[in-house]
């Protein structure tokens, strides 16, 4: 999907003028930035649409496609015949879903419509089975009955804590949620109020916690995040004014599921560190919470594991 979702954004800003493209892109990486809930859409029309395509889009979708491979992994024989990707936007999420899993019929709720009609143009032909609906995000929003998989990637900081809620809980309905926030301390926060609620719901977290205990980490002190590596095309260094040929995307997440299937023993939860011999990694464990495990030459196959090993991989 990435080269395939790389060509549909190609040419995504053609007549558009430059100036209006920049601002577009300056006042987007405000509210992405801000703390600012709303009870509107972010993206007001067709020039905000395309600048938040051409600007978040390939981060977005890279994000949320390593999320979903966390998860998928937790539960390989399984996979979703119908997903709903709420907060949808332009349909990041939908491409790394169609990514992971094929197959399914997806469902992208928004409200606002220039975000939706833009998502169904990049789509098309490449994502048939994907409806495009506008609905309030917030209080009031329902999940069709028997969905398998909801998603929802860099929604909840623009909303209200009970639009917050309201959203989560409907995504609790699910047989499978997956949320993903910007990998910020205030991102985390929202991960970690987000998984509290899906276990109250009933729900069991496989990702990236190995455990549904209460998270080890102490608020303000540190917060559990993850990196992706996204490749920018030229037309994403044009808008995002850059010049390395990537970077990489910062983000949080939890994925939970009513299916019988067990969470890794623990998790890579910072990039591991390579010294002359041995390799020091950074864990979230089921029994002892956070803490270092030092790899050496002396443990053999698990030496060569290690030195292999990534942040947010799983470890045993």
């Amino acid at each position: 999907m990435h080269e395939e979702l790389r060509a549909a954004l190609a040419g995504l800003l053609d007549g558009l003028p430059p100036k209006q493209a920049a601002q577009a892109v300056d006042r987007l990486i405000a509210n992405y930035r801000g703390t600012t809930p709303t009870d509107a859409p972010v993206l007001r029309d067709r020039a905000d649409v395309a600048a938040y395509a051409a600007y978040r889009m390939p981060a977005t979708f890279e994000a949320v496609r390593a999320a979903l491979t966390a998860f998928a992994a937790r539960v390989p024989d399984w996979s979703p015949a119908t997903h709903v990707d709420i907060g949808g936007g332009t349909g990041a999420a939908t491409w790394a879903a169609a990514a992971i899993w094929a197959g399914h019929r997806s469902t992208v709720l928004d409200w606002a419509q220039p975000a939706l009609d833009l998502g169904r143009e990049l789509a098309a032909g490449i994502l048939p089975d994907t409806q495009w609906q506008r609905q309030v995000i917030g209080e009031g929003l329902t999940v069709p009955a028997g969905t398998d998989l909801v998603t929802v990637s860099y929604v909840l900081g623009e909303l209200r804590p009970d639009a917050r809620r309201a959203v989560v809980e409907a995504a609790a309905g699910a047989t499978s949620v997956v949320v993903i926030e910007p990998g910020t301390p205030d991102g985390y926060l929202r991960i970690r109020e987000a998984r509290d609620q899906l276990i109250a719901a009933g729900l069991r977290v496989l990702a990236p916690c190995p455990h549904g205990d209460t998270c080890p980490i102490v608020p303000g002190e540190d917060w559990c995040h993850f990196s992706a590596r996204v490749s920018r095309s030229s037309l994403h260094r044009q808008v995002k004014g850059g010049s390395l040929p990537y970077e990489d995307e910062k983000f949080s997440y939890v994925a939970a599921t009513t299916l019988d299937a067990p969470a890794a023993p623990s998790r890579i939860i910072r990039k591991p560190q390579l010294r002359k011999g041995q390799v020091l990694l950074d864990l979230c464990t089921a029994e002892k919470g956070l803490r270092r495990a030092t790899v050496t030459k002396r443990h053999g196959a698990d030496y060569r594991a290690a030195r292999d090993a990534a942040w947010g991989d799983d470890w045993s």
